[in-house]
């Protein structure tokens, strides 16, 4: 059994933060390969052959970029915001810059929803 602060596969990752397909049980680790291009924050080891292997600090970073994604409904753009902004925790709910940020996202969906109506 792997330490909890021994690095991570992305098999081993997705599990932990519940990227997994709930219907085939297929990881998906398609969408971390996806963040490490939008996240600079998110650099896993490579080593041989261009293996993968997180650290606990990456799957921290990852469950907060799930949550703002996922949970929050962040754009990636407004996701990268948040995270660099140094109060920030995965629990944190009444933050009035997140607060104000989701209402930014929300105003920016109405007005494209708007411009698509009106044609």
């Amino acid at each position: 059994m792997k330490s909890r602060d021994a690095y991570k596969t992305i098999g081993e990752v997705c599990d932990i933060v519940g990227l997994v397909d709930s219907e085939t049980g297929k990881k998906k680790t398609h969408v971390l390969r996806f963040w490490e291009k939008h996240f600079n924050e998110l650099k896993p080891s490579l080593v041989y052959k261009g293996r993968r292997y997180y650290s606990s600090q990456n799957i921290e970073y990852i469950k907060k970029i799930k949550k703002l994604l996922r949970e929050d409904g962040y754009t990636i753009k407004g996701s990268k915001k948040v995270l660099t902004n140094k109060n920030y925790s995965v629990d944190s709910t009444s933050d009035d810059n997140i607060n104000a940020e989701k209402i930014m996202n929300l105003k920016n969906k109405i007005k494209d929803l708007k411009k698509y109506i009106n044609g």
